[in-house]
């Protein structure tokens, strides 16, 4: 279960450093820069469902 909360946080500094990335790049406005940042946030909000299920599934047994 621990390991689960574990993800999210690692899934958090890896989206963190693609937002840093795609920064530092460049601070116009770009479609893909978007893109990247969505994915991002995404593989964020996956990982807090995992875990969300994951303790469900354990604490209602």
């Amino acid at each position: 279960m621990i390991i689960s909360l574990i993800l999210v946080l690692i899934i958090e500094i890896l989206n963190s450093a693609i937002e840093c990335v795609v920064d530092r790049v460049s601070t116009e406005r770009h479609t893909l820069s978007g893109r990247a940042k969505d994915y991002g946030s995404l593989a964020v909000l996956m990982s807090i469902i995992i875990v969300i299920m994951t303790w469900g599934v354990i604490l209602i047994r």
